[in-house]
């Protein structure tokens, strides 16, 4: 079992730790939309959540409620997720890639007042029931919220005086991010101000990120590494947030070097796209000093050729869960972390190596289901105590469904997965839930998703099904047609197999080992 030194938890929120850093930096640049280069310092951007706060407050969204961001990353999003923390709001991210009705389980689920998003999105969302929508450059909102939520126009002054601070208790519930966790379909993670503010403050003491920084969001704020890495790490601690409201390679390039972005968390695939491609050689990328590669596994072939072509930069792959804030362990800021590890785990944060099915310790160096203890560990899955019972251990051990060891050195390292879940682009897929779109067709009697490799991607899902009757090429198009319908573009089987039966065990648990050992053959 590993354990390093523990942090001390301030009994403070997430508001109150942004107001402390605006106070004490508020001409430093907090926010640049990287389309249009319009920027924001944390004085401006103090007064804009001011104002969304007088909004939520006007509308009688207070604490105890929940509110949604349904847009891609533009500094708005930041904007409104503060000011909804700083009133004691929780808030869930939506991916804008998802279809109605995926987004309406996650409203409901959710229980969503208000819900801020984008002009093309907003029919959509007030169409799903949502009471309050705000949608960017919406001037039904009235002139003052538009200056606030319009990117071009965030670099304006506010003028209305600030509303007085708000306490906010550190067990109240902050963020609502949704995940399968390690089976099932999507359940809302409870992470508490006190949760957050103890992952943030374990992601300062590793990056030593502070008002030197600039990083650029490439994950999206929706997402827990976006949410915490990219957004409120940075903006808690003086550090400036460029965004990209699109991935385009090239895009990314020019931020990086015009902006002189000094640490980036990214996925898998362009940590490869900056290992291999050509036009990185054409932009000055020496500014970056930290690069972070998370939410999918990085070969050490890949590391080894990004530290060839970043050779002053510090490189590794972290590791961590929704149900941890998105951090267990990461590289550092300086050392990075060891090819084929995820790094040394967080101050305050223990992990350790379990028998799966008994639970007891593994002997140190033998691989076994990591298991992780730590002030950053969720309260439990919103309204399902049977979900969080299976996952939460008596003594506050969380089981992730990963398989590994910790090596002689202390850094962890990630053997393979105990979990169904498939990584598309970082992004949690479950088979369950395209599984269960699947059945609902008429002229399917079973079917099984599993993950197949690809290059691009690290893992896309494939299906394997079970049909009524035959049918013809035509009607197996449709297959996928009906899925298109009901799922996000990310989680579309990239390819859909016809058998005659699944493998399954006598008590009918499907063998999922099965059906991906076909794959790979």
């Amino acid at each position: 079992m590993s354990q390093t030194n523990q942090i001390a938890v301030v009994e403070q929120s997430v508001g109150e730790l942004f107001d402390r850093t605006a106070t004490a930096h508020p001409e430093l640049t907090a926010l640049v939309d990287g389309p249009t280069g319009a920027a924001v310092t944390y004085r401006e951007l103090a007064a804009r959540v001011d104002v969304l706060a007088r909004w939520l407050g006007a509308i009688r969204i207070g604490p105890g409620d929940r509110v949604a961001t349904w847009a891609p990353n533009v500094p708005p999003v930041a904007a409104f997720t503060l000011a909804a923390l700083r009133l004691g709001i929780a808030v869930t991210g939506v991916n804008p890639a998802s279809t109605d009705s995926e987004v309406a389980r996650q409203f409901e689920d959710a229980g969503v007042a208000a819900v801020l998003t984008t002009a093309q999105l907003a029919d959509r969302a007030a169409a799903l029931g949502v009471r309050h929508v705000l949608a960017l450059g919406d001037t039904r909102a009235g002139t003052s919220l538009q200056d606030v939520l319009a990117p071009p126009a965030l670099a304006r002054p506010a003028h209305d005086p600030a509303i007085p601070p708000v306490a906010v208790d550190a067990d109240r519930l902050a963020l609502l991010p949704y995940s399968s966790g390690t089976t099932g379909l999507p359940k809302g993670v409870m992470l508490t101000h006190r949760n957050l503010v103890a992952v943030l403050e374990q992601l300062r003491q590793r990056l030593d990120v502070g008002e030197r920084d600039v990083t650029l969001a490439v994950a999206p704020f929706f997402h827990i590494l976006g949410a915490t890495a990219a957004m409120l790490l940075p903006l808690t601690t003086g550090a400036t947030v460029v965004t990209m409201s699109q991935f385009d390679p090239l895009d990314l390039l020019r931020l990086l070097d015009q902006h002189r972005v000094t640490y980036l968390a990214v996925p898998p695939p362009v940590a490869g796209f900056l290992a291999t491609h050509p036009a990185v050689d054409a932009h000055d990328l020496s500014a970056l000093q930290l690069l972070a590669s998370g939410g999918a596994p990085l070969s050490p072939d890949l590391q080894n050729r990004l530290q060839e072509r970043l050779p002053d930069c510090a490189i590794g792959q972290g590791w961590g869960l929704t149900e941890t804030g998105g951090a267990v362990a990461i590289p550092d800021r300086r050392a990075g972390a060891a090819p084929g590890t995820v790094g040394r785990p967080l101050p305050g944060t223990e992990v350790r190596a379990v028998d799966p099915r008994s639970g007891s310790p593994r002997p140190s160096g033998h691989d076994g289901e990591l298991e992780v203890r730590g002030p950053q560990v969720m309260e439990g899955y919103l309204g399902r105590p049977t979900e969080t019972a299976a996952i939460l251990r008596p003594g506050g051990w969380l089981r992730t469904g990963d398989l590994g060891h910790l090596d002689p050195a202390g850094n962890v390292v990630i053997v393979d997965r105990l979990k169904d879940l498939i990584k598309v682009k970082g992004f949690q897929v479950a088979p369950t839930e395209i599984e269960t779109e699947l059945m609902a067709h008429p002229a399917v009697a079973d079917a099984a998703v599993v993950g197949g490799p690809d290059e691009r991607t690290g893992e896309v899902p494939v299906a394997f099904v079970v049909l009524r009757a035959a049918l013809d090429g035509g009607q197996r198009h449709n297959l996928a047609d009906w899925l298109r319908g009901r799922l996000a573009p990310y989680k579309q089987p990239a390819a859909i197999h016809v058998v005659d039966h699944l493998p399954r065990t006598p008590s009918g648990k499907l063998l999922r080992r099965d059906l991906g050992e076909s794959i790979n053959r």
